[in-house]
């Protein structure tokens, strides 16, 4: 873990994660301030996951053709820039007034802002997915789930423990503020970036390039394996009912406990701890308990700890709970990323991880509209309070449901790889 390449890829991680963990607060509760409809609100996180959905499977194609540092290069200098315009737009609409409970009271802001999310989450796609696949290239397979385990600790660290609670008090001081230094992280992770030494372009293939064929050779790959599919859809079942959860959860924190911005990024900070812990023991867990055991039951520990967050009576317990949760989580993705670094070749890495994600990202626009749409045509029936818990009630029922089916199949999947 002393590999110098390493060490700069860590910070450049940390650095974007930052600027993801101020984003995280920034939008979402951006947008609660320009409306206070629960569908409207979703679509600001919607606007940053739908890329998932469109451009996972080029960005994978991509990826496998073209040298990787370049192309996270490139997609920093886009992030840094659509933050930028969405500095520039909230600026010029200050001061805003109050959020009407239905509709907008700035439109134009709104979907201007609509349109940076989906730039800047268009731009984490191809970005993501080349950072994932340059890390085996930088330390040796046998050293993959302590890599993963110290590089998802760093990106914890910025995205969940001081990215939300720095976004949350930037906002609250003036709303620009969180974009402006989104703007200047993704542009510092750049220059990390650019002095990466090494050779990061997969080895060329022996017959020209073909998407159709490269796209069907991954394809055929991923369905040779079973435990890959197994990971793949139930992370993204898993996804789901997270953004459910996760986007109601700010109307909760705001309407039913009385939270503000500041206390909501604290709690979400709070949840960093877990996650942070996790990424220092994972590895060790795994080796102890096995990495089958070790992902059964970090996928059951989702059911109930949903069901906690919406019974919670205050902040410290809540606090605690999702603290639990992004341990559960983080033990989870070290288990399933590091297999599949190790199983797919490099040169199709790229191409493979893109098809994973499409099937665990691509859900998660699904859940965040799923959420608004239940909030919306509960509360007349249920009244507004008891209809922000309900998508979170709901992920806890389609958690459970997840926990029994996929402790069949990664025993299953484990067992016979």
């Amino acid at each position: 873990m002393s590999n110098q390449s390493f060490n700069r890829f860590v910070a450049a991680s940390g650095l974007t994660n930052l600027a993801d963990g101020i984003a995280v607060v920034a939008w979402a509760w951006m947008a609660s301030l320009l409306t206070r409809d629960p569908f409207l609100i979703a679509l600001m996180p919607v606007a940053l996951r739908l890329p998932w959905f469109i451009f996972a499977i080029p960005a994978g194609i991509i990826t496998d053709r073209v040298d990787r540092r370049k192309l996270i290069m490139w997609m920093d200098v886009v992030r840094a820039t659509a933050f930028a315009i969405a500095t520039v737009v909230i600026w010029q609409a200050l001061p805003l007034a109050d959020a009407p409970k239905t509709g907008l009271v700035q439109p134009t802001t709104f979907y201007v802002l609509m349109f940076t999310a989906l730039l800047g989450g268009g731009a984490e796609v191809f970005r993501d997915n080349a950072a994932q696949t340059m890390l085996p290239s930088l330390v040796d397979h046998s050293a993959l789930e302590r890599a993963n385990g110290r590089l998802w600790s760093v990106e914890l660290i910025g995205n969940s423990l001081v990215g939300p609670a720095l976004g949350a008090f930037l906002i609250a001081a003036f709303a620009p503020a969180p974009f402006a230094l989104n703007s200047i992280a993704y542009a510092v992770a750049l220059v990390c970036v650019m002095s990466l030494k090494g050779s990061f372009k997969p080895k060329p293939s022996d017959t020209a390039p073909n998407w159709k064929g490269e796209l069907q050779e991954a394809f055929l790959l991923l369905k040779s394996s079973p435990l890959l599919q197994a990971l793949a859809w139930l992370t993204g079942g898993w996804n789901l009912v997270f953004q459910m959860a996760s986007i109601a959860l700010i109307l909760h924190v705001q309407e039913n406990l009385n939270l503000g911005a500041t206390a909501y990024g604290l709690l979400l900070a709070a949840g960093a701890f877990g996650g942070i812990s996790a990424g220092f023991v994972a590895d060790k867990i795994i080796k102890h308990f096995g990495p089958k055991r070790t992902a059964q039951v970090s996928l059951m520990v989702s059911a109930p700890a949903f069901l906690a967050m919406a019974l919670a009576p205050n902040w410290l317990a809540l606090a605690f709970t999702i603290a639990i949760f992004e341990f559960a989580g983080l033990t989870w993705n070290t288990v399933s990323v590091s297999y599949r670094q190790r199983k797919i070749p490099d040169a199709m890495l790229g191409r493979v991880n893109s098809i994973y994600r499409l099937l665990a990202w691509g859900l998660m626009p699904v859940g965040l509209i799923l959420s608004g749409l239940i909030v919306r045509y509960a509360e007349p029936i249920i009244g507004r309070s008891n209809a922000l818990n309900l998508p979170i009630f709901t992920a806890s029922a389609g958690a459970l449901i997840l926990g029994i089916i996929g402790w069949q199949a990664l025993g299953h999947g484990f067992q016979s790889r």
